[in-house]
């Protein structure tokens, strides 16, 4: 299952050869970059595949000056360059996605049409390798869904095609039936996880990250937009918790043709976020509402809360997180306040979609 051990197996048992690296896709990205920094750290090595339109060669310039990562710019959805990729890896872990409701609601083609290609070409050369895959969908699948906690066999609610926000939902969904219809056909070692909300260090605000937003607005004193009235909640994860359940589930053999859902089940309301980021900088901001039909064109459609079930991700690996959303505010805190400050958000002045939406 290539150079990450099986979990719980000593450091000391690990193959004393030439390590075979890990591909992750999208690993200059939020999350893909903290497994990267996990992967590298415990002695492996890592390919790193970002066409940079979201992810940053910042986020891992210095596991690339250890030589044990290498950075390749290009895009998923060039089938030979991944196919090259894959003939040289044992693991993929698959991050690469357009995300956040902004992008998807401006783009919805574009968006719908990379998500899909890139996990069609990614998916079918991990299974003509033999390469163990990890998939990473998203809680959106379970669209409109918001009933208690949703566990793996939820129902999916989705609102009309022609709501843009749905687009992302369904590629996502399309993502997810490929990787399990080529391990249940073809044998593939693929697992699926649907990532709720994570949150931590490098993530910015660009496509309408909450959390990064309301930081970066308390440590400027400037007004923290909060969209609705703020009663819509969420469930936040901190990204070293996800990256140790990606770990984790790449680590079992049980877990392939399985999904699983990964985050956290401690619910917050957005005003109830806005206001512990507030206490936590110690800042003087105050709060202010927008409507959703004035923040947003056509093609948003706001959630109430999504809550996931892990109970089957912790009786497979025994995983449970470990940080708390008051660490992930504190980290991102020092963070924006030491190396991040307000260049962070690159690629432009955007309107926030600041009802928490996923953040992978």
């Amino acid at each position: 299952m290539g150079c990450l051990p099986p979990r719980n197996q000593p450091p000391e048992t690990r193959r004393e050869v030439d390590p075979i690296p890990q591909l992750i896709t999208g690993g200059a990205g939020f999350i893909g970059s903290h497994l990267a920094d996990r992967i590298v750290h415990g002695g492996d090595e890592v390919l790193i595949l970002d066409d940079l339109s979201t992810g940053r060669r910042e986020n891992v310039e210095h596991l690339l000056a250890t030589g044990r990562a290498r950075l390749v710019e290009g895009s998923t959805e060039d089938a030979e360059l991944v196919d090259a990729l894959m003939s040289q890896v044992d693991g993929c872990f698959h991050l690469a996605s357009a995300v956040g409701v902004q992008l998807i609601c401006e783009r919805p083609l574009d968006s719908l049409l990379k998500n899909v290609r890139g996990s069609d070409v990614v998916i079918g050369a991990a299974s003509h390798h033999d390469v163990r895959l990890v998939f990473a969908s998203t809680s959106e699948i379970y669209g409109k869904d918001s009933v208690g906690k949703l566990h793996e066999e939820s129902d999916r609610i989705l609102g009309p095609p022609q709501v843009g926000r749905w687009t992302y939902a369904n590629a996502k969904v399309f993502g997810e039936m490929v990787a399990l219809g080529h391990a249940a056909e073809h044998g593939t070692r693929a697992t699926v996880v649907r990532l709720f909300n994570t949150v931590g260090p490098r993530q910015t605000g660009a496509y309408g990250m909450v959390v990064p937003t309301f930081v970066r607005q308390a440590l400027n004193g400037e007004e923290l937009t909060v969209f609705g009235d703020g009663r819509q909640s969420r469930c936040f994860a901190h990204v070293s918790d996800v990256v140790a359940a990606l770990v984790a589930v790449y680590a079992s053999d049980e877990a392939v043709g399985e999904v699983f859902n990964v985050g956290t089940s401690m619910e917050i309301t957005i005003l109830e976020l806005a206001q512990m980021v507030i206490e936590r900088t110690e800042s003087t901001s105050q709060i202010g509402f927008v409507p959703f039909d004035e923040a947003y064109a056509e093609g948003f459609e706001e959630l109430g809360r999504r809550k996931p079930d892990t109970s089957a991700l912790e009786r497979l690996t025994g995983w449970r997180p470990q940080l708390t959303l008051e660490d992930a505010i504190d980290h991102m805190i020092n963070y924006q306040g030491t190396t991040w400050g307000d260049a962070l958000d690159e690629h432009g002045d955007h309107e926030e979609e600041l009802s928490a939406v996923d953040a992978h």
